[in-house]
């Protein structure tokens, strides 16, 4: 199976399945000299991690990361980064049957047709489990990127959609929340409706907003591995994600190029930043801001109509554990992607000019 490794220089490579004995991966380009900070890793980790509210799936996994190459006193050595993580708390029996059941907008379908098997347990290499490793590796990226604060939060939960942009929000209030949003109010309104989606057996969507600040200038290559293309990339292989959008988006659609345009002041910023902190595809130290949208998750607690393997109709309903909305635990796993192609680009500038 291909598709398993992201990055260029800073590239991570994942391995393993939801219901296997472990998962984990390989980060390989790290410069060797940086101190790692493992109680920041505990940190984001305990972020994505199961069981962490009464809004996501209550499945218990501590999600405890055990480094077994790359570190050495705490230092990185500039090899290859090699981690796992225990799967200690599967429930395959909530999955059995499914085994020759696809699941509605699941990767069931797709995946017996490719290969011709499948693990069918809590969806295998397909489930959002992987993205653990992501939030490892997307932590040592932040720490290599110290100066450069990268921040996300929910800002949509179905149809209750935060009318604030980032510059208006209060990004202390994220973690005070279960939901993750950067406003109180807001965040009520939303933990309480995801509780009534969950009581019908429901899943709801939502968007995630993030920003990156102190971005040095000049990150981003031209012509296909332009920042925001990487970026967008990066996002859309999030389980879940159905959309991307960056700086005024499809918002800027509505604009003419005269009131769109971003004029220059005298030291080289901006008046106005509709582009998003990129220009051609290359970073201009303003900030970075993006939308990324969530579809509800595919597995709910009611009897929908599907086929089996041998083409039948068959009626099945969801088991087991499973978020109501994804976007609360997808937080962390937005930051860390967002770290990953910033790391990638970082270390890749520094060999653009003597």
């Amino acid at each position: 199976m291909a598709g398993n490794s992201f990055g260029s220089i800073f590239k991570l490579t994942t391995f393993g399945e939801s219901h296997g004995q472990a998962i984990g991966g390989i980060i390989d380009g790290c410069p060797a000299g940086l101190s790692i900070d493992f109680k920041a890793i505990e940190t984001e980790m305990a972020r994505r991690k199961p069981g962490q509210s009464a809004i996501v799936t209550q499945r218990k996994e501590s999600d405890a990361v055990e480094f077994l190459s790359g570190i050495f006193e705490g230092v990185t050595t500039g090899t290859p980064i090699g981690f796992v993580i225990k799967n200690t708390n599967q429930k395959s029996a909530d999955y059995t049957h499914i085994k020759d059941t696809y699941r509605p907008s699941h990767a069931d379908y797709t995946y017996d047709k490719k290969y011709g098997i499948r693990d069918y347990r809590g969806g295998g290499r397909s489930s959002a489990r992987e993205t653990a490793c992501r939030v490892v590796a997307g932590a040592i990226a932040k720490q290599l990127l110290k100066d450069i604060k990268i921040t996300a939060y929910v800002s949509g939960v179905g149809e209750l959609q935060l009318q604030k942009n980032y510059s208006e929000v209060d990004f202390s209030e994220i973690e005070k929340n279960p939901v993750r949003c950067a406003d109180a109010e807001m965040a009520l309104q939303m933990e309480a409706y995801i509780k009534e989606i969950r009581k019908q057996g429901d899943t709801v969507g939502g968007i995630v907003t993030c920003v990156l600040q102190n971005v040095p200038l000049g990150l981003g290559e031209p012509v296909f591995d332009k920042l925001h293309a990487q970026l967008g990339k990066a996002m859309l292989s999030i389980n879940a994600v159905k959309g991307f959008e960056y700086g005024s988006g499809f918002a800027g659609t509505h604009l003419k190029g005269s009131v769109h345009n971003d004029l220059f002041n005298e030291d080289g910023s901006t008046k106005t930043n509709y582009s998003g902190g990129i220009q051609g595809g290359i970073s201009n130290g303003a900030d970075i801001y993006f939308k990324v949208a969530f579809k509800p998750v595919a597995t709910i607690m009611q009897s929908q109509e599907t086929i089996n393997s041998e083409g039948e109709k068959v009626a099945m309903q969801g088991r087991g554990r499973h978020d109501p909305c994804v976007v609360p635990r997808a937080v962390p796993i937005v930051e860390a992607m967002a770290a990953l192609v910033v790391a990638d680009f970082w270390l890749l500038n520094k060999t653009a000019k003597l």
